[in-house]
């Protein structure tokens, strides 16, 4: 039985590279609430954020870079490569990012939550889960996927062998995915360990819910909108979410290429009819909603599904406590889209004037080009990463 009254918490671990983000992102899918605890320790070290002013103390003034944010890669050079460095790094970020994951908890409405942490096992947060869910691939695996972001083969091997053993780990498991296969077969293993845990009816239920329904005339840039329903995409409308993704934007994706956006995203589908005919691509980490695709099909009322797919991704992202909330548009969006999102309470914003140094890095490492339009819209007062 895990500390926290109420919530069945799923502790997510597994080391570098074993695809654990996808296994989160799948299960947030499934209905729960997650949290990226090793994210969270790269915004607490963000400018103003409580990690930073000890991390550039500790580490020295060479880590920051010309904007004076932390250089990730220069503190991972050293942390990699030095264990007491790393250590050090450590106990600055672990009890910040602990109190964070408490308060997360505490404040998430949802009954099943899933934490996320490369060091789950050796800190205290193991004894503190209801179960421990351990991803595992080979290190063939580890290494082919370090390599396709762009680290030196080396590198990667380097840290690879600075992280604690994967059996150690395993040792600690209650359920292991193997993510050697295709994102079908890691689905499908994350599917039964959920439905033994959620019960069958509960879970299908938290996948086929509609998210909003709307019912109304036209829209204010003309066109009637019947009955819309505002649904998840999971794996199963992974086709129809491809067919969107050709018909708007030309791109052709396959099934799996879509599995494998959704341990990077989320996508909700606008329905008219049981046909879909728009689409949203969101994704909600470090307390911070971006949407970087906003897709509808030629012929249908742009103003009013724009408000319904945002006003669900609002609704779906204060679920997920995110903080602030950020869409991009390129130039030749349709008036209606930026209508809509005026109407919500977006404004229009450049890098320079977002004013929270994580809402803007998060803005720049999502932001699709240099061409595209930022609109922000603040979504929850009280932050949990509290600036000094």
């Amino acid at each position: 039985m895990g500390r926290w009254q109420d919530k069945y918490v799923i502790g997510l671990t597994g080391n570098i590279a074993m695809g654990k983000s996808l296994v989160r992102r799948m299960l947030e899918h499934l209905g729960a609430y997650t949290i990226d605890a090793d994210a969270l320790a790269h915004q607490a070290m963000s400018p103003g954020a409580p990690a930073y002013k000890p991390v550039v103390l500790t580490f020295g003034t060479w880590i920051l870079d010309a904007d004076k944010r932390i250089d990730r890669g220069r503190l991972g050079a050293i942390a990699f490569a030095h264990p007491e460095a790393l250590r050090r790094l450590e106990a600055i970020t672990h009890p910040i990012v602990e109190r964070a994951i408490d308060t997360l908890i505490a404040r998430s409405q949802h009954r099943f939550v899933v934490v996320e942490a490369i060091k789950l096992v050796e800190g205290p947060l193991a004894g503190q889960v209801d179960s421990i869910w351990v991803v595992n691939a080979s290190q063939q695996t580890q290494i082919a996927r370090l390599v396709k972001r762009g680290l030196p083969r080396e590198e990667a091997l380097k840290r690879i062998r600075a992280q604690n053993p994967q059996a150690d780990k395993l040792a600690h498991a209650h359920v292991v995915i193997d993510n050697n296969g295709t994102p079908e077969e890691t689905w499908g293993q994350v599917r039964t360990a959920w439905l033994q845990i959620a019960g069958a009816a509960r879970a299908e239920a938290m996948q086929t819910a509609p998210l909003r329904v709307a019912v109304g005339g036209a829209g204010r840039d003309g066109g009637a909108l019947a009955a819309l329903s505002i649904v998840r995409g999971t794996p199963h409308t992974a086709g129809q979410i491809a067919d969107l993704l050709l018909q708007c934007a030309g791109k052709r994706l396959s099934h799996d290429d879509v599995l494998i956006a959704f341990g990077q995203k989320s996508y909700l589908l606008a329905v008219v009819d049981e046909r879909p005919v728009a689409l949203i691509g969101f994704l909600v980490e470090n307390l911070v909603t971006r949407v970087d695709e906003l897709l509808i099909l030629d012929g249908q009322p742009v103003a009013p599904i724009t408000a319904a797919l945002i006003g669900a991704v609002e609704r779906a992202s204060r679920e997920l406590q995110s903080e602030v909330g950020f869409v991009f548009l390129p130039p030749d969006a349709p008036a209606g889209m930026r209508q809509a999102l005026g109407d919500q309470g977006y404004e229009t914003q450049t890098l320079e004037t977002i004013g929270v140094p994580a809402w803007r890095e998060a803005a720049r490492e999502a932001r699709p080009d240099v061409s595209a339009q930022i609109f922000g819209k603040k979504l929850r007062a009280k932050r949990v990463l509290k600036p000094l």
